[in-house]
């Protein structure tokens, strides 16, 4: 078990997600953005390591406007050492790496021109995971999408694009279960009829399921995934208290975190924690987790100093 946190570092004084406005568009200004989010990359990832958090979800921003038609710079090409640098540095910490397209990464959709797009957008993630070396582990989450009045159809559609997407992509994509639409039983559905492993988000199980527990959630999502494809991950938030159907916390619930991790017993997974406070609640998590032999395991692996001599 891998504890880890989306995308920004809060402690760290670099920005890791810059961008710009499209019409600033300039292949200078890409260059220099790209190095900075690069850069600051690598420093989060180095304070990860020291602080053993192992699962990280890198920011779809690394490369602005990389799937958008304005974008003709080769910057495979030009951030290419860069990219193997830290591609090597995650693989030699043994870390876990995750990206999440947004909302509107949507292959099943009705619109020729939004499914377009969405596999543009796809390919763009798979390229940087590809450059920097990383096994099939590192996974690229999305949705199931819209229902359109017909969930069946719908799914039906998912999975005949799926299996039309250029096999770089493929191989990397996981299907979520959502907060309105599609629950874990519906992910099975689509996995069944694709292979695609379903990563379970805890937070939306609790807004939308069929009755199962987060055990039984945890355990039939996790019989998704093969060994190849690394341990099954886990989406993670405590409900914002007073708010409305929830919303994502601001900091870890300590208590609801060890009952989740009692109940989850004895599954193995990886952790990501979609919690406001980023690298501090996921410390707070790493801290939880020690007397677990999920996670010490992991650690134990890790970062045991070498035997004496």
């Amino acid at each position: 078990m891998k504890i880890g946190y989306p995308c920004i570092n809060l402690t760290l004084p670099c920005k890791g997600d810059r961008t710009f406005r499209l019409r600033s568009y300039s292949e200078e200004r890409l260059v220099a953005t790209v190095r900075n989010n690069l850069d600051c990359l690598l420093d989060v990832l180095r304070f990860n390591a020291e602080h053993e958090l192992l699962f990280f979800r890198i920011t779809s921003d690394l490369v602005p406007f990389a799937s958008h038609p304005v974008c003709d710079f080769d910057w495979q090409c030009h951030f290419r050492e860069d990219l193997a640098r830290i591609g090597a540095y995650i693989r030699n910490n043994r870390m876990r790496i995750s990206m999440h397209p947004d909302q509107f990464t949507l292959i099943n959709s009705l619109d020729p021109g939004v499914f377009e797009r969405s596999v543009k957008e796809l390919l763009y993630h798979a390229r940087v995971l590809d450059s920097m070396g990383l096994d099939k582990s590192a996974r690229i989450q999305i949705h199931v999408g819209g229902v359109y009045g017909d969930k069946s159809e719908s799914i039906r559609r998912f999975s005949a694009r799926f299996k039309a997407l250029p096999d770089r992509v493929r191989r990397r994509l996981v299907v979520e279960n959502d907060d309105r639409l599609y629950t874990v039983q519906d992910c099975l559905r689509v996995h069944g009829e694709t292979g695609i492993p379903v990563l379970f988000d805890a937070f939306h199980h609790f807004l939308h399921n069929d009755g199962e527990t987060a055990r039984e959630a945890v355990e039939g999502s996790g019989a998704t995934w093969a060994e190849a494809d690394g341990l099954p991950m886990v989406d993670y938030s405590p409900r914002r208290r007073g708010a409305y159907r929830g919303g994502h916390a601001s900091s870890l619930d300590t208590d609801d975190f060890r009952r989740f991790l009692k109940e989850t017993e004895p599954h193995d997974f990886d952790i990501m924690l979609e919690i406001k406070d980023k690298e501090s609640s996921a410390l707070k998590a790493v801290e939880i987790c020690r007397n677990d032999r999920r996670f010490s395991r992991v650690v134990n692996e890790v970062w045991a100093p070498p035997s004496p001599s």
